[in-house]
């Protein structure tokens, strides 16, 4: 076990008063797993067990992503879990809300000086997620997460206004001339092969990594995706680029003493064979990105990129969710908004179908 944020893990008595009683103070102290650690830890028993719960339904990077926000969440509010009420719940939410960098530098996004609302929400999320387990297993009565603010609006009544708004923006895709610069200031095919397979197959991240040799089917052209995003499987096609791509690199520049059949593994160093971290690929990401002279890209990016010029070539949306490996159709309408011609040509033919009635109608 590394502990890579926080100080010893403890819970102290006599450091604050609730309810006539004494409440712990509670200093959390994430510890992240190493060599044969399952999931990251925060020294209180209850946090643990909730990790480990998370553990086995998701992936470790979703995992420790949860026990960063619970630290936060804890280091903030600095009580045991038992002892959280809704007060402590707002209090952090205005924590979150301070400038951290000077109350006069804020984003351009949305004008704010402290987190994002996004992140916010998230770290909300999270800790709304642990207090419904921890009913579920007695250990609390009751969420002290609110679930929103009042509203006078009976057809709102339910649900109320949410704690944090947080803007609709939709992702950022690239350009044409924008794809093929990265793609030509690459410098392997290794490389090449993981920003096709994002761009051009609209594969994130954890997946293009998560590649083994058997799930690759060049005859089909077609690669099964067996660790999927949130653990769904698929088989999507992909473009015969990727693949003539995927097989300059598996026969030039793949070792063949490589130690894992992962497809894409570490090509030099004390690491050469290894499968390639997702540090690795940011690092490559971020260095063709300079050389191309764009100025923000993600692998996230790619993929988003990939899923809108689909639908601006008139692929359907549940293909598209298909193949995006989406749940809900709900996350793929966002494509219809970031495709140019889309909303353009919608409206295009209901302007037309306008004025061919009002022409009917005129005497």
């Amino acid at each position: 076990m590394r502990v890579i944020f926080g100080v010893s893990p403890a819970i102290r008595r006599g450091g604050r008063r609730c309810c006539g009683r004494e409440v712990g103070v509670f200093v959390p102290c994430l510890v992240r797993p190493v060599g044969g650690g399952v999931f990251p830890r925060l020294g209180h028993r209850l946090l643990d067990e909730y990790l480990e719960m998370v553990a086995a339904r998701a992936r470790p990077n979703t995992v420790l992503a949860t026990a960063f926000d619970l630290k936060v969440f804890f280091g903030v509010v600095g009580k045991s879990p038992e002892d959280v009420d809704a007060e402590d719940v707002l209090s952090f939410l205005r924590a979150q809300r301070q400038p951290r960098r000077g109350a006069e530098v804020v984003r351009i996004e949305d004008g704010e000086a402290g987190l994002s609302a996004r992140t916010i929400t998230r770290r909300l999320a999270t800790v709304t997620g642990l207090f419904e387990y921890l009913i579920v297993r007695g250990a609390v009565t009751r969420n002290p997460v609110p679930q929103g603010l009042s509203t006078r609006t009976p057809s709102r009544a339910g649900r109320g206004v949410p704690l944090i708004r947080s803007p609709r923006t939709p992702p950022r895709v690239i350009d044409p001339d924008e794809a093929d610069a990265l793609i030509g200031a690459l410098r392997t095919h290794r490389d090449r092969a993981m920003v096709q397979a994002m761009l051009l197959g609209g594969l994130c991240r954890c997946e293009v990594l998560g590649l083994r040799i058997d799930d690759v089917r060049p005859g089909e052209k077609r690669l099964s995706i067996a660790e999927g995003k949130v653990g769904h499987q698929r088989i999507v096609p992909v473009s015969p680029r990727f693949f003539t791509t995927l097989a300059d690199y598996l026969e030039l520049e793949r070792p063949d003493t490589a130690s894992t059949d992962q497809v894409f593994v570490v090509l030099k160093g004390q690491r050469r064979g290894e499968p390639l971290s997702a540090a690795g690929l940011d690092e490559i990401i971020a260095g063709a990105r300079k050389r191309a002279g764009i100025a923000h890209l993600t692998c996230h990016q790619l993929r988003h990129t990939c899923l809108t010029r689909l639908r601006e070539a008139g692929m359907a949306l549940e293909a598209i969710q298909a193949q995006a490996g989406h749940r809900s159709i709900e996350s793929t309408r966002i494509y219809l908004h970031l495709a140019n011609d889309w909303l353009a040509g919608e409206y295009r033919r209901a302007v037309e179908a306008i004025d061919a009635q009002a022409m009917q109608a005129t005497p």
